[in-house]
Parts: C-alpha cells; structure tokens; sequence
C-alpha cells in the first residue's frame, strides 16, 4: 500500500473514532430550588416586611455544578403568573402602583459547588429616600443557572408590608 492510501485510511478511521466520542459527560439537567425543608424562607405565601432583614434560605443543587442565581423581586398588584408558583395565596384586590418596591440582584455560587444552601441577609427599604413603597402582593422570583447554562426559576407569591 502507498503512503497515500495509509493516511486515507488513517484519516478516515481517526474521523469515526472522533465522530463516535461518547457524549455522556455533557450536562443536560437543570439544577433544583428546594424550598420544602424546616427553616426555607421565604416560602410562597410568607410575609416580608419592609426596613426589616430576613435570611434568604433555600438548598440548590445541580447534577454537576451549580454556577450562579438572581433574586428579581416586584409587585403582583395585577395578580400575573410565572407559572412556577407553588401555590395560590390570599390576594389583595388589584390596585395600580404608585411607587412599587422592584429590585434584580445576581449572586455567584462558590466554583465546583453541586450543592449550596443560601444564607444570604436581605433588607427591603422602606421607601425610595422620597415616598413609601407600596405595600401588598410581590413575587420573589428566583432563577438558578448551572454552569453549563442550564436554568430553572421558582416565583413565590409573598407580601411586602410596612409595620
């Protein structure tokens, strides 16, 4: 055989080995919000209450690694859905806001961690440095990211008053 026919061959051999790779280390699950343990908060339905801090505590995991998460919290005066509420709460009558708490703030997750439960203090002002936030229905919309981009969000119906 000719060194040309020897590296045709080897060519095409190398091309099936390579196209025959096995796939199955790549991540296709999405990463779990656990909210169902004794000490999770806040949990749907719960009342926060503004100018006071509460610990965000909620267990995420991920089949391989977890890589990040944001917390977008905002009026649900209209009562819309996410449809990844856990259940339905006793809502005020809708109400047009006047000036509505909304915050988005991300949140990295130590590198190589396939579990991370939160501990985070979150303090919720009580007005804009001008007026008071509007008080009642909120959604506290929690979306996790793994590090191959794979995202699951969880929204909590809550209530944001004022003492």
């Amino acid at each position: 055989m000719s060194k040309k026919n020897i590296l045709s061959i080897l060519s095409i051999l190398l091309l099936f080995v390579v196209a025959c790779s096995d796939d199955s280390d790549v991540d296709t699950e999405k990463p779990t919000i656990d909210i169902s343990f004794s000490g999770a908060f806040p949990t749907n339905c719960d009342t926060i209450y503004f100018g006071e801090p509460f610990v965000m505590k909620m267990k995420f995991s991920d089949n391989v690694e977890l890589g990040a998460y944001t917390i977008n919290i905002h009026n649900n005066f209209d009562h819309h859905s996410h449809s990844t509420e856990v259940t339905a709460c006793n809502p005020d009558p809708d109400k047009d806001p006047v000036n509505p708490y909304v915050s988005i703030d991300d949140y990295s997750i130590p590198e190589g961690s396939k579990e991370y439960e939160t501990n985070l203090t979150i303090s919720i002002p009580e007005s804009d440095g001008v007026e008071l936030y509007d008080d009642g229905d909120y959604h506290f919309f929690i979306s996790l990211t793994d590090k191959e981009g794979w995202s699951t969000q969880m929204g909590l119906s809550i209530k944001i008053l004022h003492r």
